[in-house]
C-alpha cells in the first residue's frame, strides 16, 4: 500500500474512532436515565439535533459515495435515537418532547424532498445538501458557547465536560484534516468551528481550576 493510501486509511480511522467516542457520551446519560428512572438533569434537544445531524450527512455520505462518512453516521444515528427512545420512556411529560420531534423531522422531510425531488442535477444536490449539512453542524458547534456567560458569572467550568470537549476537539481535528484531503469544503469548514470552540473551553477549564471556589474557601475559614 502506498504511503498516500496508508495516511488516508488511518485518517480515515481517526475520523470514525474519535466521532464514535463523541457520541458514546450520551451513554453516561443513558445510565443515568436507567439507574434514577427518570430524565433529570438531562437534556432532550442535543440528542435530537445530533441525530438530525447524523441523518443529514448520512445522506451526504450515501450520494457522494463515501464509505467513512457512511460508517460514522450510521452507528450514529442509531445511538441517538437510542437516546432518544429512552428518554422518551422515563420521560413524564412526552407532549412536548414529541411535538419537538416531529418539528425538526418535518423540516428534515422537507428538505431531503426538496433536494431528492426538484433538484434533478448530481452535483447541483450535492452542493446544496452539503450547504445544509455543513450549516447545521457549525450551528450545533456553536451552540455551547451559550454557557460561557454562565461560565464568567459562576467562575467554575463544571457546565462543561472535559472528556466530550477532548472528543469534540479530536474529532474536529480529523474531519478538518479528513475534508482538506478530499479538498471537500463542507466537511472542512463546518468542523474548523469546533476545534475553536473546544480550545476555548479548553482555556476556561484552565482558567477557573487554578482559582478555589469562593464558596469553598468560606467553608474552610
Amino acid at each position: 500500500m502506498e504511503a498516500g493510501g496508508v495516511a488516508d486509511s488511518l485518517l480515515s480511522g481517526a475520523c470514525v474512532l474519535f466521532t464514535l467516542g463523541m457520541f458514546s457520551s450520551g451513554l453516561s446519560d443513558l445510565r443515568h436515565m436507567r439507574m434514577t428512572r427518570s430524565v433529570d438533569n438531562v437534556q432532550f434537544l442535543p440528542f435530537l439535533t445530533t441525530d438530525i445531524n447524523n441523518l443529514s450527512w448520512l445522506s451526504y455520505g450515501a450520494l457522494k459515495g463515501d464509505g467513512t462518512l457512511i460508517i460514522v453516521n450510521s452507528v450514529g444515528a442509531m445511538l441517538q435515537t437510542l437516546y432518544i427512545l429512552v428518554y422518551l420512556h422515563y420521560c413524564p411529560r412526552k407532549r412536548g418532547v414529541l411535538l419537538q420531534t416531529a418539528a425538526l423531522l418535518g423540516v428534515l422531510l422537507l428538505g431531503f424532498g426538496y433536494f431528492w425531488l426538484l433538484v434533478p442535477d448530481l452535483e447541483a444536490r450535492l452542493q446544496w445538501l452539503g450547504l445544509f449539512c455543513s450549516v447545521f453542524t457549525i450551528s450545533m458547534y456553536l451552540s455551547p458557547l451559550a454557557d460561557l456567560a454562565k461560565v464568567i458569572q459562576t467562575k467554575s467550568a463544571q457546565h462543561f465536560s472535559f472528556s466530550l470537549t477532548i472528543a469534540t476537539l479530536l474529532a474536529s481535528a480529523s474531519w478538518t484534516l479528513y475534508g482538506f484531503r478530499l479538498k471537500d469544503p463542507y466537511i472542512t469548514v463546518p468542523n474548523f468551528p469546533g476545534i475553536v470552540t473546544s480550545f476555548i473551553r479548553l482555556w476556561l477549564f484552565w482558567k477557573y481550576s487554578q482559582k478555589p471556589d469562593r464558596n469553598s474557601q468560606l467553608l474552610q475559614t
